[in-house]
């Protein structure tokens, strides 16, 4: 087997030889008027696919497409044999905010557009306004009429960013409050709302 594949491989690489190269020497490129080039002090040297290749390995590949009936077969299996039907999925959900359905344990695809949307918008606005300088102070995104209720000590030292827009509904205003605080120096715990 693998003699016949190696006297198959000799016998194309011989055959495309004589296809591209009958002339029996380098392939025709332009030459230089003047200009003496290595390959042309030396006498006729052969050039050969076989030393181009060396001792390279050639990988195998499918020789024929695998047929439609194949494929299903492979795919959905043989009735007599081992059949493997398709199976309803029984993990989609609909979602609570925008009634569209999707697997469990998956973000629903249309809140995830809207929001990546809106995100886009944020980004495009903060570079808008803010430019390519280095941010070295938090940024605060504002919508239209929250300047207002915001104190004037909470932006103080804060890059103030403002759409032009309401904010959406589902876009609430603790989604931008920092999830991580600072720690403290004290070792004292303090509990809260205990009454």
């Amino acid at each position: 087997m693998s003699r016949n594949l190696f006297l198959s491989i000799t016998n194309f690489l011989r055959n495309v030889e004589r296809l591209f190269l009958s002339h029996g020497g380098h392939p025709p490129a332009l030459a230089l008027a003047g200009f003496q080039h290595e390959h042309s002090r030396k006498t006729c040297q052969e050039f050969s696919l076989k030393k181009l290749i060396g001792d390279g390995m050639l990988w195998a590949v499918p020789k024929h497409r695998r047929s439609v009936e194949k494929r299903l077969k492979r795919k959905f299996g043989f009735p007599e044999y081992n059949w493997k039907p398709l199976v309803a999925k029984r993990n989609i959900r609909s979602c609570l905010q925008c009634g569209h359905d999707h697997e469990m344990g998956v973000l629903c695809p249309f809140c995830y557009q809207k929001v990546l949307k809106e995100t886009e918008l944020m980004q495009s606005k903060i570079q808008e306004t803010l430019g390519l300088e280095p941010v070295d102070k938090e940024v605060i995104v504002l919508y239209e009429g929250e300047k207002a209720e915001q104190s004037s000590e909470e932006l103080k030292g804060k890059r103030i960013v403002e759409m032009k827009r309401p904010r959406p509904m589902w876009f609430t205003k603790n989604l931008l409050q920092k999830s991580t605080q600072q720690f403290s120096e004290t070792k004292e715990v303090k509990p809260s709302d205990l009454a």
